[in-house]
């Protein structure tokens, strides 16, 4: 089994049963943050169940319909646990506003307040694994599930806070004051689930540290061709692709220049896990001796031809 769909299984089942003990503890008490809380874990519950089965069919290799794999799966799963985010938010604004215009006291504080703390530990513990396993694997699926159930810490933590201010003060207005609080950070928490989300999508490039490491991996092999251009790349779940067209002396044996891509390639691969490289091989179109005389212009970091009269190594 892949350990992207082992670690989603723990968030599976410890948002079921936090959800089936908040709605029966803030029924119970009348608290319209516990009752959010549990609406809240709910959603996590949906959420994780679109990962885990976004994760599963990311896993998939490529096939005959998806020839480039199914890695943008977990895109489209961090991008509807962003729209159940915002649910939720809209859920506990509605609720608590309500609660203020009309008030309504609570009761059973001291169960509220053991219920909160024991979301909150489950909860880090949880994301915590999620989150590391979203790093250790490369996952952006896990990564937004783990950074939804991290929030949950943050809005049972407002609840917490929420019903020991109505013990010590005797103010009911706290609850639905603190649920107002939580979804501010849980509006924040959609936008950014959201726009990771959407980069997949629109196939934006890849980050600028994870562009010069491609940029260094063609300069260590600079002195093998002679110039390079239409660089692309872009990610697709936790795959990074890149494909670029490669200018070389057109006298070049073909399979040295084969060996010359294979050896970028893995380059590419180690200092970048998931990557796939496309190369694209261009000849030198004119007759210049000295495009065998390739150097890097460090100023500008581009690859240039020595000679002043080979315009097709010097436009690009």
């Amino acid at each position: 089994m892949d350990d992207r769909i082992k670690a989603i299984r723990i968030s599976v089942v410890s948002n079921t049963l936090l959800t089936v003990l908040k709605l029966a503890v803030g029924i119970g008490m009348g608290s319209m943050g516990v009752v959010a809380e549990g609406v809240h874990s709910g959603l996590d519950l949906v959420a994780s169940l679109v990962t885990f089965l976004s994760v599963r069919e990311a896993v998939k290799p490529a096939d005959d319909v998806h020839s480039y794999g199914h890695g943008k799966f977990e895109n489209l799963a961090g991008l509807v646990e962003a729209g159940l985010i915002l649910v939720a938010a809209v859920f506990i604004v509605f609720g608590s506003v309500q609660k203020l215009v009309i008030g309504a006291p609570v009761t059973d504080l001291g169960l509220g307040v053991v219920v909160m703390a024991c979301s909150m530990l489950v909860n880090w513990f949880v994301s915590g694994r999620l989150l590391v396993a979203g790093k250790r694997l490369d996952s952006p699926a896990l990564a937004a599930d783990g950074r939804h159930l991290r929030t949950d810490v943050f809005t049972s933590a407002g609840v917490f806070i929420g019903l020991v201010l109505i013990y010590l003060t005797g103010w009911d207005a706290f609850d639905p004051i603190m649920g107002l609080l939580v979804s501010a950070l849980i509006l924040k928490i959609a936008y950014d689930l959201s726009r990771d989300a959407l980069q997949g999508f629109l196939d934006v490039r890849l980050p600028p540290e994870e562009g010069k490491l491609i940029q260094e991996v063609l300069a260590a092999n600079a002195k093998s061709y002679i110039n390079y251009h239409a660089l692309r790349t872009r990610r697709s779940g936790s795959r990074r692709l890149v494909d670029l067209h490669l200018v070389v002396p057109k006298d070049h044996p073909i399979g040295q220049v084969h060996d010359l891509c294979d050896q970028i390639e893995q380059e590419l691969t180690s200092r970048l896990p998931g990557c796939e490289a496309l190369i694209h091989i261009e000849p030198c179109k004119l007759d210049c001796p000295d495009c065998q005389l390739a150097h890097t212009d460090t100023a500008k970091t581009e690859f240039v031809c020595r000679s002043s009269g080979c315009s097709h190594c010097r436009k690009n």
